[in-house]
Order: C-alpha cells, then sequence, then structure tokens
C-alpha cells in the first residue's frame, strides 16, 4: 500500500484544498478497485484516517487491488461545529464542502457510470451518512461507525439546507415511488454503534436511522456492538475491517 499527498485550489471552496490517498504499490492493481471516501471525525483533518490506523487494517483489500480510500478534508469548524455562527452561513459552508466533494474531488477517482462507497466514524459516520442518501445515484455503498442522523443535533436550529443534510427529517417524507428509494434497495448500507462509554448520543442515532430505514422498507445492516464498545478508535479498528470483510464476501468489493 503506498500513500500519496495532494492539494489543489477549489473553485467551489475558493480556497486550497487538501486530501490523503491510499492505494496499492503495484501501478497495474490501483485503476479497478472500489473507491471509498473516508470523511474524518469532527474537527478533523484529512490525514486522521491514516494517522489513527484505519487505513492501515484496510491494507488487505488496497493492496489486492479491491479498493482505494480517498481522504478529504473536512471544514466542520465552519459548518456543523461553528455554533457561534448564523445557521444560514454554517449550512451554507457545508452545502458548498457537499459540492466540492460531489462534483470536484469525486469525478477524480470516480470513471464515468460508476459509483463509490463513503465510510467514516463519528461525525465522519454523518458525513458518509449524508452523502449516501443525498445522492445515492453517486454512492452505492456507506459503513457508518458511530454516526447520528439528525442535522440538528449539531445545528441546533433548522432550515431547508440543514433538512437537506439530515436523513431522519427527509427520508420518511420520500415517497414511495421516488427515483432514490430503488437506488437505495440495490445498495450496501451499514450502519453500526458501539454501547460503551461516550457512545450514547451516537446509538439513539443511529437506532433512529435504523428505524426510518425499517419503516421505509429499505434493506440495511444495523449492528450494535457490545456494552464494552466505546466511542474510540480502537474499536473502529476493528470494525472496518469486520465490515469490508463482509463486503469482499458479498462481491461488492
Amino acid at each position: 500500500m503506498r500513500e500519496e499527498y495532494h492539494s489543489q485550489y477549489s473553485r467551489i471552496m475558493e480556497r486550497q484544498m487538501e486530501w490523503k490517498v491510499y492505494l496499492p504499490d503495484d501501478p497495474a492493481l490501483s485503476t479497478g478497485g472500489k473507491i471509498c471516501f473516508a470523511f474524518p471525525p469532527q474537527n478533523g483533518r484529512f490525514y486522521d484516517f491514516g494517522n489513527f490506523g484505519m487505513a492501515e487494517v484496510a491494507r488487505p483489500w488496497i493492496d489486492a487491488g479491491q479498493m482505494i480510500i480517498v481522504c478529504p478534508d473536512g471544514i466542520d469548524g465552519e459548518s456543523w461545529s461553528a455554533d457561534g455562527t448564523d445557521l444560514w452561513t454554517r449550512a451554507s459552508m457545508q452545502e458548498k464542502w457537499f459540492r466540492y466533494i460531489t462534483d470536484e474531488l469525486r469525478p477524480k477517482y470516480v470513471r464515468e457510470g460508476e459509483k463509490a462507497l463513503v465510510c467514516g466514524c463519528s461525525m465522519g459516520g454523518v458525513h458518509a451518512g449524508v452523502f449516501f442518501f443525498r445522492r445515492p445515484d453517486l454512492f452505492d455503498g456507506m459503513i457508518s461507525m458511530s454516526g447520528t442522523f439528525n442535522a440538528e443535533f449539531f445545528f441546533h436550529g433548522m432550515n431547508e439546507l440543514v433538512y437537506e443534510n439530515s436523513p431522519v427529517h427527509f427520508l420518511p417524507n420520500m415517497p414511495q415511488d421516488h427515483p432514490w428509494m430503488d437506488l437505495y434497495r440495490q445498495s450496501q448500507i451499514i450502519l453500526c454503534c458501539g454501547q460503551g462509554a461516550w457512545e450514547e448520543e451516537l446509538l439513539k442515532g443511529t437506532r433512529e436511522l435504523d428505524a426510518v430505514l425499517t419503516a421505509k422498507g429499505i434493506p440495511h445492516w444495523a449492528d450494535y456492538w457490545g456494552y464494552d464498545v466505546n466511542h474510540n478508535w480502537d474499536w473502529w479498528q476493528k470494525q472496518f475491517p469486520y465490515f469490508l470483510g463482509h463486503l469482499a464476501r458479498i462481491g461488492y468489493l
């Protein structure tokens, strides 16, 4: 496995944006694997996924040419975490970042007609859910570890932009004949949360989305780990390869 660092000016973000990519050492294996966008935790950076060992636990699938992990930089401090800023400004910044990922970064790695996987831990799991449920035409799988899916939990308010980033609000209102519904049902949706320390609110949020998906008839895997499983990188390092192994066995990777 090799690691690449990139930096490029974004016309959407109007600033230089950084990211890392983890891909096979063998160039011959570097073009056919599933692209996975891995989002950082709250206020995290593009290097966290690698620094905390998450890329390393995915090494078997990367080295085999089954997947490539792209780690975008985050801007939570200007959006989800910016409590002192007005709601519209915060939500608008989230929208800019969302479009940066879908319209600028994603096309660099995902071939036309193909879809990507999204994943993340904690706030990264929140982002994974937002990207997947908003754009199942671009993403056909998600692994959310210790995420919550009610944007009001972070924004402490609601407007049309916050609503668009809150799956537990917009999914119940989505009609059964909406074209996204069939795309959800054809995708791999994995939710996981421990039941130990610092997981209380995330466990509540995961159960909330689990109930919404069940009510809508959307197949998914909600996996609740034990009462010793804390909100911690050590556990996410165990969960991530566990779910990657499942996706490989069913032929998704």
